[in-house]
């Protein structure tokens, strides 16, 4: 019989880590919470299906240091007790970041160790051994190949964004990290996503373990208001500078296809008086680092990234997602509107979409089962597009509006103004 835990008083972890969690305001676990953490403090292996915003993070941190807590082993020179992995230098800081918030009353060591800095600070972190070590698998296996990180006794291992590892090309690189492991181990493994290839790799790594799955894709959408603006692609900055003239769009993530659009799109902000700063690929470690600070601390209010770079982002009250480029893959556009409405809240997201983005635009309204909310003046859609979008409500018919409104957000036969936009912010159509 499963229990219920509605506080995280009742899930028994250590008090001083109970005692962190009530200065960090936490009371009520997740779903995701509440079901995996009495599991890892049993040490069973774990498969946990979940999306960033569910909580997992937490759902693997505190059971794991209530283990490490308990059982004050050494780790050995140069070695570590707890070994997590993560995809990208942004999602180990915020892990790391995580286990420093909720054991700071245990007396743990812990070091981090990613690529796009120096080797030094971290082969020093790394000399007396540490209890919980947060890695890249690339940066790690260098050190590991250099004799300066030894693993043999690790007892927990944390596989995170297991299909974002696989996607980005590491799991030769896992593999090869998880043959040096101890046979004897508490493994866990945690993906948004179970392809093929994920189910095959824990089925490799995992020993009889328990599975957890919580918010599918589809559920997030509920909670965000979704609207969409036909614009021509030329004046996409311009619709955007005045939609930022709202201050309720407080804390904005601006997503573009390209890093030279984000750039593009940052500097346009900036000469028209908004704070904003671009995060990619081209950007140095640090550059990210203090963008991504300024961001979680409220000093940076727009945030314009591309899809790679923002994986990792974890940031509570981002009040509205902009898609400046509607993704070519429609999975992208849950991703990152997924940004918005975390832990229960609501939010909103925001597509600008131009004539050649129609196509995009359908195969995100098919994915998630709903039409966007027409917001602004929209322009005349392209005879091939009309076409498809017929053949499509054909297939898959949705309501009318009621507002005199064809299904697709075509308006009453009548002239449409295309030179100026009507910033309707707060009205939806019926």
């Amino acid at each position: 019989m499963t229990t219920t835990h509605s506080t995280f008083a009742t899930l028994g972890l250590a008090e001083p880590i109970a005692r962190a969690l009530s200065a960090e305001n936490y009371t009520t676990p997740t779903p995701i919470q509440a079901q995996a953490i009495p599991l890892v403090m049993e040490g069973r292996d774990l498969l946990g299906i979940a999306q960033t915003g569910t909580g997992k993070t937490a759902a693997f941190a505190l059971p794991i240091l209530h283990r490490l807590a308990a059982n004050r082993a050494a780790p050995g020179q140069r070695g570590a007790r707890a070994l997590v992995l993560a995809p990208t230098r942004e999602l180990a800081i915020q892990i790391a970041e995580s286990f420093r918030a909720y054991g700071r009353h245990l007396g743990l060591r812990q070091a981090i160790v990613f690529g796009g800095v120096g080797h030094r600070p971290q082969i020093d972190a790394m000399a007396r051994g540490v209890d919980i070590l947060v890695a890249t698998p690339g940066r790690l296996l260098d050190l590991m190949n250099q004799g300066y990180v030894r693993l043999e006794r690790v007892s927990h291992l944390v596989l995170d964004e297991a299909d974002r590892m696989l996607d980005m090309g590491f799991i030769r690189d896992v593999r090869k990290i998880v043959a040096t492991l101890p046979k004897a181990r508490q493994s866990l493994l945690f993906s948004a996503t179970m392809p093929t290839d994920v189910a095959r790799l824990a089925a490799d790594l995992l020993n009889a373990p328990a599975r957890v799955e919580v918010t599918p894709a589809s559920t997030p959408i509920e909670r965000i208001d979704q609207r969409v603006y036909h614009v021509e692609a030329s004046r996409k900055r311009d619709l955007l500078a005045g939609l930022l003239a709202d201050r309720a769009m407080a804390r904005v993530i601006v997503f573009t296809r390209t890093k030279h659009g984000a750039d593009r799109v940052t500097r346009q902000l900036e000469q028209s008086g908004i704070d904003a700063a671009a995060i990619h690929g081209n950007k140095s470690q640090n550059q990210r680092q203090r963008t991504l600070a300024g961001f979680h601390s409220g000093q940076l209010r727009v945030l314009v990234a591309t899809d790679i770079a923002s994986r990792g982002i974890d940031v509570d009250d981002v009040t509205h997602v902009v898609n400046f480029d509607l993704p070519h893959e429609p999975e992208s556009y849950v991703h990152r509107i997924g940004r918005t409405a975390r832990a229960g809240a609501t939010g909103v997201a925001i597509s600008l979409c131009d004539p050649s983005e129609r196509g995009s635009l359908r195969a995100i309204e098919r994915l998630t089962r709903r039409k966007l909310t027409v917001i602004g003046e929209e322009l005349p859609m392209p005879a091939n597009d009309q076409a498809a979008d017929e053949r499509d409500q054909a297939q898959r018919p949705f309501k009318h509006r009621g507002d005199g409104r064809r299904p697709g957000g075509d308006t009453p036969k009548g002239p449409r103004n295309r030179g100026r936009f009507r910033f309707d912010r707060g009205r939806r159509a019926a």
